[in-house]
């Protein structure tokens, strides 16, 4: 499996703690271990960057997804994407949330994974599912970790 983490951000980044969540969920979400993902850490003006080139919206955000190959059958490996993440974002976002940045950045990873597998919010019912599967993953993880 290569569970890949780049850290440019300048912040101190538990890449080994992110990676156990990534093999953990691989397991919670009944994908190969041997699928590739990418986890880049990136400074807020680069994900500003990158949320006005790819999804046309100004000013930074939490967590971009990127994905490249759906697993079609379960055993199949592939190559399923990357995952950008904002630690700055996710630092405030913390604060708001009274919980500590490892947790946040736990959520967007898990958030990250879950669009990458085609999940996603945009409709109420839809994101009821999804924000309780990501809630799930991450309270799983932490009772075993």
């Amino acid at each position: 499996m290569t569970i890949e983490v780049t850290n440019t951000s300048g912040q101190l980044v538990q890449a080994d703690q992110i990676i156990s969540l990534m093999e953990f969920a691989y397991k919670e979400l009944d994908l190969n271990p041997e699928c590739d993902l990418s986890m880049l850490f990136v400074e807020d003006k680069q994900m500003s960057e990158l949320h006005v080139k790819w999804m046309n919206l100004e000013g930074t955000t939490d967590v971009l997804s990127f994905p490249m190959d759906l697993p079609e059958y379960k055993g199949h490996v592939v190559t399923l994407g990357d995952i950008v993440i904002s630690p700055t974002v996710a630092s405030t976002q913390a604060q708001v949330a009274g919980h500590d940045t490892l947790h946040e950045m736990s959520i967007l990873a898990t958030h990250g994974l879950l669009h990458i597998l085609g999940y996603d919010h945009e409709e109420l019912a839809d994101e009821l599912i999804m924000f309780e599967l990501q809630e799930s993953i991450v309270a799983k993880w932490k009772s075993v970790e």
